[in-house]
């Protein structure tokens, strides 16, 4: 089964990606992910099992790193 997140990392830096971002970035690089970064969140297609992981790891990553908000919105593509 399929899955896509796409996932905002906030506060917010104009001009630059925080080490928040890169923390959450980073987290589904090293699980393999091709991260698809955009202006206002960035995506993660994969299979379902291995993304929830990814999300678990990138959350508590950008939340270590400084972040105060992190949304996430899971789909499954059936």
């Amino acid at each position: 089964m399929r899955a896509s997140v796409e996932f905002l990392v906030e506060p917010f830096t104009e001009g630059e990606l925080g080490q928040h971002v890169k923390a959450a970035l980073e987290a589904f690089g090293d699980l393999g992910f091709a991260v698809e970064v955009g202006p206002f969140g960035n995506t993660v297609t994969g299979d379902a099992t291995r993304v929830i992981s990814a999300i678990e790891s990138a959350v508590r990553r950008a939340v270590d790193s400084g972040a105060t908000r992190v949304t996430v919105d899971f789909k499954v593509e059936r």
